[in-house]
């Protein structure tokens, strides 16, 4: 996309920020890194450990099962064993990585149990050489939030940037950063430090606090130290160089940034250099070409001059540089996946995370220091980076968690409260020409359609809460013609219609069928008081016709929802602004709502 909408917004966000009463990151102590304690025992520790070993602290895998000893059939044909204390113990893995379909994040005191299982696995190495797992997740919020609740839940970071409050996003991160250590959770890959300067992308888009750069950056570096000197746990900054300006999702294609090397230092840059002088622990990959750095056409993940050149030696970043999922379609193009890994190394990464072919890629890490091709004191950089990152964040002397007291940590009444406060900041009024809004609902009948059948259900639950009588009927992200037919039928006799959106401004995926615009222009039709409530994406509403009532969330996390029915009937006031330009339908360069845009009541 052009790039006259990106700079303007990247040169007016600092402006706008002051007009809008932001809160400014105030002078803060200098982060702290891993110290000459850690680094000792770092080294002492490398000397005691097996060339297999050491490979192993390379990568970061998903195991399969709820807890660390039962044997589980979908780890056979990955690694060769069947539980996941016997993935840990056969390749010394650095660490694990959580997820909902590995059956990992059932409840809080189930991912303590497996978090200790897992450490406890690790201690058992026969050279005695002992090191502590990463226990690592996605746990964004918003749009990518892997443990729901009853741990507490935010928005996401793009309801962050809209609420413009660097102590609500610090707030944000030390509560989720808490949260996780009680559970065993010792690595958060967040925050994301990609600026999202084009409104297609289909990857990142409200997982990104702005289009803003300099608003990007202070969201960014306030989310670093929350989660580490607050919560206690590694942050890790994505997806280094930078994945906001794609339209190309890169866990199923190969994106290329076209960015000269001066628009990457004004767009891509500044949330990444913030994240650095932060002292964040870790800096994730993308699996993204950028030719003005590497013409060579490998992805980032791949790239010596973008890895070692770049991250390493000109922006000086010392910590620990891990990839994106190996997995991905957009690092598999050019190699086979044991080759990938290996390539991964030399181009400066020191973890690898998600291979899909471990035994392979194992095999080949170790012949490939075996045959001189990875320098054995290259290796043993990479081991004392995670090494130090492990002792520095108090894995050596405090693994375990008290399975106990998870309950008293996690999902309490105090942090529900701050969560629920800070959502409340977020909401943005984006139109309301009818002055529908605030809407008095008590008495009224009230039809919840739209995306979702958690968020029509708990919007509805908000507006009978302040004695509105509702009815919810779900359509889904692609409606039918039948199922808008059906929705406009239902909407007969109501007072007013609640309709949920979601990235209905995707026509090629999420929804083919224009049914999410079809269903807005036919309820309006009916004459009756219609409210639209993007739940992602604020973009929608460029491609909803002349809506007169628009409220973005930037999130369908139950929390968000709950927050904006108290907005929709007035008990709380939207104080949020759009931390991204609106562009037009048709033009990328014409703004339709500008950042920083933002209704009161």
């Amino acid at each position: 996309m052009s790039r006259t909408l990106t700079r303007r917004t990247a040169l007016t966000g600092g402006l706008v920020l002051a007009l809008a009463g932001a809160t400014l990151p105030t002078a803060v102590a200098a982060p702290v890194r891993p110290g000459p304690a850690a680094r000792g025992w770092a080294e002492a520790t490398l000397r005691r450990m097996t060339l297999r070993e050491r490979v192993g602290q390379l990568f970061v895998q998903q195991v399969y099962g709820s807890d660390a000893t039962t044997p589980d059939s979908r780890n056979l044909p990955l690694y060769g064993v069947a539980s996941p204390a016997e993935v840990v113990q056969k390749y010394a893995l650095g660490g694990v990585i959580y997820f909902a379909w590995t059956d990992s994040v059932k409840n809080p005191q189930q991912i303590a149990g497996l978090s200790n299982g897992l450490q406890r696995a690790a201690a058992q190495r026969p050279s005695k050489a002992a090191v502590p797992l990463t226990i690592s997740i996605d746990q964004e919020q918003g749009v990518v939030t892997r443990i729901g609740p009853p741990a507490t839940q935010f928005p996401g970071s793009m309801a962050l940037g809209a609420g413009r409050s660097t102590e609500d996003a610090r707030t944000a991160a030390a509560i989720t950063g808490t949260e996780l250590r009680a559970m065993g959770v010792t690595t958060n890959f967040a925050p994301v430090a990609d600026t999202n300067v084009n409104p297609l992308n289909p990857v990142i888009g409200t997982r990104s606090f702005s289009s803003s750069p300099q608003l990007a950056a202070e969201m960014v570096a306030a989310q670093v130290r929350g989660y580490q000197e607050d919560g206690g746990v590694a942050a890790s900054a994505k997806h280094f160089p930078g994945h906001g300006d794609t339209a190309t999702d890169s866990h199923v294609a190969f994106p290329v940034i076209t960015h000269t090397r001066e628009e990457w230092e004004e767009l891509d840059a500044p949330p990444f250099r913030a994240a650095f002088a932060a002292g964040i622990d870790m800096v994730m990959t993308a699996h993204l070409a950028v030719p003005a750095f590497d013409d060579s056409g490998l992805p980032a993940t791949l790239s010596h001059p973008i890895l070692t050149g770049l991250l390493r030696e000109e922006l000086g970043y010392e910590g620990v540089i891990i990839t994106d999922a190996l997995e991905m379609a957009g690092v598999r193009a050019l190699y086979s996946d044991a080759e990938v890994a290996v390539r991964a190394l030399l181009a400066g990464a020191d973890q690898l995370l998600m291979t899909p072919a471990m035994d392979a890629a194992y095999a080949a890490v170790i012949g490939a220091v075996e045959s001189g091709r990875i320098a054995e004191g290259d290796l043993d950089d990479k081991v004392r980076r995670v090494l130090a990152l492990k002792y520095h964040r108090g894995l050596v002397d405090d693994a375990l968690v008290d399975v106990a007291k998870v309950a008293e940590r996690v999902g309490t009444p105090e942090h529900l409260a701050t969560a629920a406060a800070v959502t409340n900041r977020t909401t943005t009024l984006v139109r309301n020409d009818d002055r529908v809004l605030p809407m008095a609902v008590s008495g009224k009948k009230v039809l919840v359609t739209g995306y979702g059948v958690t968020t029509t259900r708990i919007l509805a639950d908000g507006l009978s809460a302040k004695g509105a009588t509702t009815t919810v009927h779900q359509t889904g992200t692609s409606p039918s013609d039948a199922a808008v037919a059906a929705a406009v039928a239902k909407a007969a006799g109501q007072d007013a219609v609640v309709v949920t959106t979601m990235k209905a401004w995707d026509t090629k995926v999420t929804d083919k069928n224009r049914g999410q615009q079809k269903l807005v222009a036919q309820l309006r039709a009916t004459g009756i008081p219609v409210v639209v409530v993007a739940t992602r994406d604020p973009y929608d509403i460029a491609h909803l016709g002349d809506v007169q009532t628009y409220l973005a969330t930037y999130s369908y996390s139950p929390v968000a929802i709950e927050a904006v029915a108290r907005v929709i009937t007035g008990e709380v006031k939207p104080t949020g602004t759009l931390p991204v330009d609106i562009p037009t339908k048709d033009d990328p360069d014409t703004v339709l709502y500008p950042f920083g845009h933002g209704l009161r009541y």
